[in-house]
């Protein structure tokens, strides 16, 4: 069970840094900020949950694994990836999809690992989702995806709901989180290739 949580947490790393080297390539970053960006994506939601949590120092201080995952990630973008912005699009948003699942079902787990309620899980595993995309997103001066009418937020709660739900019904843990992971990443690729989104709510200032 460790082992799976263990290798899951540093694929979602993985992708994560991914997609943010590939953020700061669309910018024209320099190595630097092609390392931070990989870096804030890829930890940002979990170093939040865990000092909510109290579970520090946090995870990738303990465990320098991460910084390295995330340094050889950063550096191998950077040579082999010559045209970041033909793959700022569709590649760059199912990248994301990937590392969104991972991340809310081990984020929701490690809630529950610290004795948390279920609702607090699903919101950890939620933070731990959307947090470093929203960081990267700042970062990079462009409306964060969790803020827009995007299915994005919404996948990782229904994920997290998923996973609390299957082990309130005594469902195994490693099915459990493969059960919200798939859940969370096809709803997410729904709305990514079907073009679906939440309701925008939208104030009209003209009438008056």
């Amino acid at each position: 069970m460790n082992d799976f949580i263990y290798l899951s947490d540093l694929f979602g790393t993985v992708v994560f840094a991914i997609s943010g080297a590939l953020a700061a390539g669309r910018l024209r970053m320099d190595p630097f900020g092609v390392l931070v960006l990989a870096g804030v994506t890829a930890v940002g939601g979990g170093t939040v949950r865990d000092a909510i949590l109290g579970a520090t120092p946090v995870f990738w201080i303990t465990d320098t694994l991460y910084v390295w995952l995330i340094t050889i990630t950063a550096a191998v973008v950077m040579l082999l990836v010559r045209c970041p912005r033909k793959l700022s699009g569709r590649w760059f948003q199912v990248a994301d999809a990937f590392g969104l699942a991972v991340f809310t079902v081990i984020g929701a787990q490690k809630a529950l690992s610290y004795g948390a309620e279920p609702i607090i899980a699903v919101m950890m595993g939620t933070m731990t989702g959307v947090l470093g995309g929203l960081i990267r997103d700042v970062l990079c001066r462009e409306v964060p995806l969790v803020l827009r009418t995007e299915i994005y937020a919404t996948a990782c709660i229904v994920g997290g709901i998923v996973y609390t739900g299957a082990l309130s019904l005594n469902l195994a843990p490693i099915p459990a989180m493969c059960l919200a992971m798939v859940g969370t990443l096809v709803l997410r690729l729904i709305g990514i290739f079907f073009h679906l989104s939440l309701p925008a709510f939208a104030l009209d200032n003209s009438s008056k």
